[in-house]
């Protein structure tokens, strides 16, 4: 018996410790990886509330998470809080106005000097961003600056990127004001095995 209470005190005692040395963002309760990117969808609307500092830190964590060639990491992210500077995006890229409501956004950029691949490793960076938006209950958007020579102009000037830092896209993100269902994609004809048939 005496055995049994030291060997459940021993098991309380190492969850307790793993449990405190894990990250925080353990802590909030997200879906299951394949239903999470099965749920992913394009979110335009948003609440005016802000979003969390620790939320934003597990997007950019998320983002920084990506797989990169050669593991340059050539990304950069700006976080643009300021109302002004979103209402300013906003009036400039065409594809962005949702940036009037949304709380906040990131802009994905890319070191050209460290890598001239940068907008490969770049995207699934954006896309791991977009991803833990979803799990975190968030809504995001990926609106494109590159290739678009206009609109990444529009962004390095206001972010005031330096000249090697190529902006890919800018992602409002947000509390979704409205729900929204993702789309079904799935398309057998874009399958095929062994040959192009």
């Amino acid at each position: 018996m005496k055995n049994s209470v030291l060997i459940i005190a021993f098991i309380s005692i190492m969850a307790t410790s793993c449990c405190n040395n894990r990250p925080q963002e353990d802590f909030i309760r997200t879906q299951d990886a394949i239903e999470n990117i099965m749920s992913r969808k394009s979110v335009r609307k948003y609440l005016p509330k802000p979003v969390e500092e620790e939320k934003v830190q597990i997007l950019l964590k998320a983002g920084m998470a990506a797989p990169s060639g050669k593991d340059v990491r050539p990304w950069e992210f700006v976080v643009v809080t300021e109302r002004s500077l979103l209402d300013t995006l906003a009036e400039a890229l065409p594809y962005a106005k949702m940036l009037r409501q949304a709380p906040l956004a990131i802009v994905v950029c890319g070191d050209t000097a460290k890598s001239s691949y940068w907008y490969l490793d770049c995207s699934a960076a954006a896309e791991n961003i977009l991803l833990a938006a979803e799990a975190l209950k968030l809504g995001a958007v990926w609106t494109a600056a590159y290739p678009y020579d206009d609109r990444m102009a529009v962004v390095k000037k206001e972010t005031g990127l330096p000249e090697n830092i190529l902006p890919l896209c800018v992602i409002p993100v947000g509390y979704p004001a409205i729900p929204h269902s993702p789309k079904n994609k799935y398309d057998e004809t874009k399958i095929h095995k062994n040959r192009w048939r």
